[in-house]
């Protein structure tokens, strides 16, 4: 199992540019970061290969997030900046070796149809998957619910998907926040098995709380075990809000699933 620390959500105890090392002490070898723009190419670099660490994942820029902005992919007036910033992830991804970037389709305008928001965003990914096929590079898309993002627009598994298969494109794939799953569908395990081959990323939180696995209503042991019994070789990364200190939290990956 390819367990990832993902860094804009653990060892918040300190600057990001201080996380890598930390999960190296920890154990990882993996590593991935929403948004890496605040550092720049050479100060990340600098640090994965200090640590020997692999960055497998980062998002394309989300607009303003401190605005209330979640992801700009899905909004019309807005399509040069989305397609300005996935020349930027592009850049750091391919100077940092990231082979999977997640686009974030954003909360849906209030004066467009469901049809036309779906147009949009789809628009978008077709030229998104284009560009990053050019550098061996996957698009995934992530759902995710609206209880904790109210209006996000490709809000359930089912419907991203839904959308996978229907643009049938070859390195266009989901990220399946197991969480955000829950939340919204739940029926973990059947979903995985059924839609393992649109899978292209896994990440992971208990509910409620999205805190650390054993928190939670969620059995870790059986989840783990069943996405390892079906052959699943890609990445599964913790996305959760430490419950207490970081470093205290990893009985999880002591159990080596």
């Amino acid at each position: 199992m390819k367990f990832a620390a993902n860094l804009s959500m653990l060892f918040t105890e300190v600057e990001l540019i201080k996380r890598f090392q930390l999960a190296n002490k920890n154990g990882f070898q993996l590593v991935e970061i929403q948004f890496p723009y605040s550092l720049s190419i050479d100060q990340l670099k600098n640090e994965i290969n200090e640590q020997k660490l692999q960055l497998i994942l980062h998002n394309l820029p989300a607009g303003n997030w401190q605005a209330g902005d979640r992801g700009i992919a899905c909004q019309k007036e807005r399509q040069q900046e989305f397609l300005e910033g996935l020349e930027m992830a592009i850049e750091y991804a391919n100077a940092l070796g990231v082979k999977k970037l997640n686009c974030l389709s954003g909360i849906q305008a209030k004066n467009n149809t469901d049809e036309k928001t779906q147009e949009i965003f789809c628009e978008n990914l077709i030229i998104a998957a284009k560009q990053l096929k050019r550098f061996d590079i996957e698009l995934l898309i992530e759902p995710i619910n609206t209880i904790d993002i109210p209006g996000f627009y490709l809000s359930k598994p089912s419907q991203a998907f839904q959308l996978v298969q229907d643009l049938n494109i070859k390195n266009l794939k989901v990220q399946y926040d197991i969480y955000h799953a829950q939340k919204s569908e739940g029926n973990i395990v059947e979903t995985i098995r059924k839609n393992i081959h649109q899978i292209g990323h896994i990440q992971f939180a208990d509910n409620p709380g999205r805190h650390e696995p054993g928190t939670g209503e969620l059995n870790w042991g059986f989840i783990f075990n069943k996405i390892k019994e079906l052959g699943y070789d890609q990445y599964l990364a913790a996305e959760y809000i430490p419950s207490q200190l970081t470093e205290n939290t990893f009985n999880w990956l002591k159990d080596k699933y």
